[in-house]
């Protein structure tokens, strides 16, 4: 998928709805002294913790994040519409789906949109069950997101992940791109694991168990390190 943005805020229907959440800043944001400088503080500190990084750090400067959406509804509904998909036909399915609506969706509308004209849209029938899922279970209160900003990583993805067609991954990218968490540790992704092995010069990419621990001693930065390994095989940013 390529470089992009969160979608846009929902109306006050789906506020109403409790499906707004409150700003996060984004990783490498944070922290005194202004964005730039932490970002270069933090990215100073990952290569004192593995020299490997130098080159990349170097290369690619400092992290540069997507800008967010201030809806997370919209957010989740936008990366299942991308998932395992290019970002042509991803952007395009989504284009189509925002057109039904005039724009973002609220949960209500989702739910009470045909199958024939999600169809339509370009939506298949395994997203359409998880879209609208993500719509029923926001809209009864089984995943609430006003709140998710209170909840540790851990919790957010508990929670994501009781939506059909939500996984681990999902919700780690939710976390990293639309919620600013910056000790986020994506070993689900390949883009990841391919970097971390360009970065060290291995013959294959370590499994998602494998690099799990190697990540511990960048606490509480993973985040940043995981956008170095993205740049290190020039992969396109997951949102």
């Amino acid at each position: 998928m390529g470089d992009r943005g969160w979608g846009q805020p929902l109306d006050e229907a789906a506020h109403q709805a409790g499906c707004t959440s409150s700003h996060h800043g984004r990783p490498g944001d944070q922290g005194t002294g202004g964005g730039r400088r932490f970002v270069n503080r933090v990215s100073s500190s990952i290569v004192q913790v593995d020299p490997g990084f130098a080159e990349v750090v170097r290369a690619a400067g400092p992290v540069r994040w997507p800008a967010r959406s201030d809806d997370p509804f919209a957010a989740l509904v936008e990366a299942i519409t991308y998932q395992q998909l290019a970002g042509a036909a991803a952007r395009a399915i989504h284009g189509r789906l925002m057109g039904l609506f005039d724009g973002v969706p609220t949960p209500t509308a989702l739910l009470a949109a045909s199958p024939e004209a999600l169809r339509a849209a370009g939506l298949s029938g395994a997203k359409q069950r998880s879209i609208l899922d993500l719509a029923g279970k926001c809209t009864d209160g089984t995943v609430p997101l006003h709140d998710l900003h209170k909840l540790g990583d851990d919790d957010v993805v508990a929670r994501l992940t009781q939506v059909r067609g939500i996984g681990a991954w999902t919700a780690h990218m939710f976390l990293m791109f639309q919620m600013g968490r910056q000790d986020v540790w994506p070993v689900l992704d390949y883009g990841v694991r391919s970097g971390w092995a360009r970065i060290h010069r291995l013959a294959e990419p370590p499994t998602a168990r494998e690099l799990q621990p190697l990540g511990d001693p960048f606490k509480p930065h993973r985040s940043t390190v995981a956008w170095y390994c993205w740049r290190s095989v020039d992969a396109a940013l997951p949102f």
